[in-house]
């Protein structure tokens, strides 16, 4: 949620009294020292009401068929009551919490006990202990990469279950789906709670503690920048990737297993929904350490907004496509599923080269080839936390000389894939497009509100040489 920027911002308090006035003046790292009005009304209305969004869209599914109108008109027409939808949806199950915990558990022990090994003999793929990027206070944090390592083991104990061990169905997910949205919240809520309590007790670092003075900000944006237990346990990196992208493609498997129950067999859009968003989980956890350098570990804080939604709205809502086609089994005439196919892999191509085009201008400062040509790029400035004044550049050619976010455009392709493959009979399977394009469009514009404040006029240089943010021509 976009906050007001403030140019020298105020002096704040830590939970242990340290005034970190230095910090403050230091200027732009994090999320906001203070809130205006209309971001706090956006913090209030999401935690009011996501939780509900997600309801209503799982909820459609079970009881209406995946109608997002059926349920407002059968209200409206009094054919139903809210306590009728209500009695109607399944509570949490003794088998449920006892599924969820094991899962999380095992994504901690995967996550904890076993160092990474893919990297001695993958080439290409960098994991193991990497270093994150410096933090407001000099620090580099060090992360124990092992994300791939944790989905592949996963993945081999789903099929070895699915085809040799039989201790589960494959259809597990599915069949406990809404007993499983409650543990999901128990523990988005419970890591929360307790990441907020933690910034104001015992943070790991106060110095990189933001108190607003507001309690709904501080609970949905996070407190601390960096919260971690022990040397090795780092909220962000863990919530961020393992409870809800590890599952992402085994809801998915689910789900494929589900139409197979009940139809007899599995669909081609089935099938392309989960290869498509499965390349994209590949890819997330083959860059793992590149993302390091992102924003989710670089800027944001560690609060509601990461931590109820890597454990709810990540799993739930990005998985909607499938949970559609068990109820609606599409079958996708060759030529539209070969278009969809290629929109999908062409979206991925460009997010993915557009990434490791600004990657490769980075390591290289600029000694490279993009396009086979050498790279174009602004100079510029900037002043960091300590005072110091540094150099950078920034990146004109390729990809980045079309738009300055390309990347997501990219990656909006790629989500209208997903959505693409369902058909046309309903809106419910769109909502990830719809959604992906609020949060990127919102995420480019904090973006550059902040490297506008960081490099100035420079980055008006920047803008005037690259003039769209997205869509060339257009936006």
């Amino acid at each position: 949620m976009a906050a007001k920027s403030q140019p020298s911002a105020p002096k704040a308090k830590s939970a242990s009294g340290i005034t970190n006035g230095k910090a403050a003046a230091q200027g732009q790292w994090g999320r906001a020292w203070e809130v205006d009005w209309f971001s706090l009304a956006g913090v209030i209305f999401l935690l009011l009401f996501a939780p509900f969004i997600v309801y209503y869209f799982i909820m459609a599914c079970d009881q209406y068929s995946c109608s997002l109108t059926a349920p407002v008109v059968d209200l409206a027409a009094g054919r139903a009551r809210l306590a009728d939808i209500w009695a109607r949806t399944p509570p949490v199950t003794a088998k449920a919490a006892q599924v969820y915990a094991a899962w999380v558990t095992l994504q901690v022990l995967l996550y904890m006990l076993l160092p990474d090994f893919c990297h001695k003999f993958l080439p290409g793929y960098v994991g193991g202990v990497q270093e994150g990027a410096v933090t407001p206070t000099g620090a580099v944090n060090k992360y124990e990469v092992n994300g791939l390592q944790a989905w592949i083991l996963t993945h081999l104990l789903w099929f070895a279950n699915a085809h040799l061990l039989s201790w589960f169905s494959p259809t597990i997910i599915f069949d406990n789906w809404i007993p499983l949205l409650w543990c999901a919240n128990i523990l988005g809520y419970t890591v929360s709670t307790f990441a907020m309590v933690k910034g104001y007790l015992f943070p790991t670092d106060a110095r990189e503690c933001k108190f607003t003075g507001n309690f709904f900000y501080n609970y949905m944006m996070g407190v601390e920048f960096n919260p971690r237990i022990g040397k090795w346990f780092d909220f962000k990196l863990f919530f961020n990737g393992r409870p809800g992208i590890v599952a992402w493609t085994l809801i998915n498997l689910s789900f494929a297993a589900k139409q197979q129950e009940l139809y007899g067999h599995v669909t081609n859009s089935m099938v392309l929904v989960n290869v498509l968003q499965a390349i994209y989980v590949l890819d997330f956890f083959w860059n793992e350490t590149w993302y390091l350098k992102t924003i989710d570990i670089c800027h944001d804080h560690f609060g509601w907004y990461l931590g109820w939604g890597d454990c709810v709205w990540l799993p739930y809502l990005y998985t909607l496509q499938g949970l559609y086609l068990v109820h609606h089994p599409v079958q996708l005439p060759a030529p539209y599923a070969l278009g969809v196919l290629l929109l999908g892999v062409l979206g991925y191509y460009i997010f993915r080269m557009a990434n490791h085009q600004k990657d490769l201008f980075r390591r290289t400062d600029g000694r490279c080839l993009i396009w086979g040509r050498k790279p174009k790029a602004i100079e510029c400035s900037y002043t960091s936390a300590d005072g110091q004044k540094h150099h950078s550049k920034l990146l004109v050619s390729g990809f980045w000389g079309m738009a300055r976010h390309f990347n997501y455009t990219g990656d909006l392709m790629g989500s209208l894939a997903y959505c693409l493959a369902c058909g046309g009979g309903h809106l419910l399977p769109y909502f990830y497009v719809v959604f992906m394009t609020i949060l990127l469009t919102h995420r480019c514009l904090r973006d550059e509100h902040r490297c506008a404040n960081k490099y100035g006029r420079d980055w008006e240089r920047y803008t005037a040489a690259v003039p769209y943010r997205l869509l060339p021509g257009i936006f």
